[in-house]
């Protein structure tokens, strides 16, 4: 069984490296093999005491199980836990079953809008009509999601307070056009040319959620002035931020784990969808029962959660899906062309407001990191949601906190930090 596995893998990588060849990419991956190679050592030895070191050969055919464990961390990484993958869509009689993100909804008539460059985006609107709305809050979905996500606040809270939600499928998912030029800074320039071609007025609130805050901080950073505030829902946090220091970091698996996962996207795009996309694999087990990533709290929601069906072998074979994934993972973890650690306040006057939500319990963001985030940017509302990971948009109660927090002023004291834990 183990020659048979070792074949079909040896099989996989000879194809890929056939492919670079051909593109004459063999020559630049050539420098990246041994650090690829390397960072699949320290992940293999990751809850060992023994210390891999670079040039020591590994017996694959012994640590295969750990190996693809590996891809299975790799996996889980590119999806919920850091993007808070495919959302609970709202329930309704005749439609019980969950969607999944980044895939062909065309049989569905939803909304669209034109934008300067040709692309289509789609959006789904909740809550008050714009036009008699007090308040527009624009939702950015997080990886492997859409529109289709639920951000859980009742309508009885939206209708009572005058809330209008648009939750809009980023470049690349659902049924918006991708964006082969994306990067930080288009996610922002998408955001805003939305929201002018709806006419949401002057000032809106913008909301992300995990991998979806990328395009939130892009807009602090490019269109303050047109932000009446912004929520950034357990946001990842980017190893490559030039100003983050190595001591916040240098024990957290998670940085060497990214690393590793950006090069296998950036460098190596067709071994790792078919690495996925293979029997061996099964793909969709990665988030059952994972403690490593998930808190008790959050593998009961995943548990009571049906769909995330975009991580099986049959949606991550469709091209299209792997690629949108692929493209926004790495706009995500590369360096940026800015550093939010550095940012000043874009609102010395108070007349808008950031917040951060982060889960005490987290296992993806850890609580400390986001901790650190906050108290270098003190102009940032920072809550902390006590017994919860990284799923908080699954809770009504944390998402109402959330818009209340945002449009009123509220502050809670339930989610005030006890910074001595």
């Amino acid at each position: 069984m183990k020659s048979e596995i070792l074949n079909i893998l040896k099989e996989g990588l000879d194809k890929q490296c056939s492919n670079l060849k051909r593109q004459g990419l063999i020559k630049i991956f050539r420098f990246k093999l041994p650090v690829i190679a390397h960072g699949l050592r320290k992940l293999l030895f990751i809850e060992s005491n023994e210390q891999p070191r670079l040039g020591v050969s590994l017996d694959y055919s012994e640590h295969f199980c750990s190996l693809k464990m590996v891809f299975r961390r790799i996996l889980v990484v590119m999806m919920g836990c850091l993007g808070c993958a495919d959302q609970p869509t709202e329930q309704n009689d005749s439609n019980m079953e969950s969607k999944s993100s980044v895939v062909d909804e065309s049989a569905i008539t939803t909304p669209k809008i034109r934008l300067s460059d040709g692309r289509y985006l789609a959006y789904r609107e909740r809550g008050v009509h714009k036009n008699k709305c007090k308040y527009s809050v624009i939702i950015v979905h997080g990886f492997g999601s859409s529109k289709e996500m639920s951000f859980m606040a009742s309508d009885e809270l939206l209708d009572g307070m005058g809330i209008y939600l648009l939750i809009y499928d980023r470049a690349g998912y659902g049924e918006s056009d991708p964006n082969p030029k994306r990067s930080v800074k288009s996610e922002a320039s998408d955001i805003e040319e939305l929201a002018d071609l709806l006419q949401l007025g002057s000032k809106y609130y913008v909301i992300g959620v995990s991998l979806g805050c990328y395009p939130a901080w892009s807009c602090i950073k490019r269109i303050p002035q047109k932000l009446a505030g912004v929520g950034l829902v357990v946001p990842f946090v980017n190893y490559k931020w030039r100003s983050l220091p190595d001591d916040q970091t240098k024990d957290d698996y998670r940085k060497q784990l990214c690393r590793l996962a950006l090069l296998l996207t950036r460098y190596t795009p067709g071994l790792l969808h078919w690495w996925f996309t293979q029997k061996l694999f099964a793909s969709a087990t990665a988030l059952e029962g994972n403690p490593t990533f998930f808190c008790d709290k959050d593998l009961e929601v995943l548990k009571n959660t049906p769909g995330y069906q975009l991580f099986t072998q049959d949606g991550l074979r469709k091209r299209r899906v792997f690629d949108s994934l692929r493209r926004d993972f790495i706009v995500a973890f590369s360096k940026w062309d800015f550093d939010p650690l550095e940012l000043s306040n874009p609102y010395p006057q108070k007349e808008s407001s950031v917040h951060i939500w982060q889960g005490h319990e987290d296992k993806v963001v850890p609580v400390q990191l986001q901790r650190y985030v906050s108290q270098r940017l003190p102009w940032i509302r920072y809550h902390e949601v006590p017994d919860s990971g990284h799923l908080l948009v699954y809770d009504t109660v944390v998402c109402e906190a959330v818009l209340k927090s945002l449009l009123l002023g509220e502050d809670s004291p339930l989610y005030r930090p006890k910074l001595s834990d």
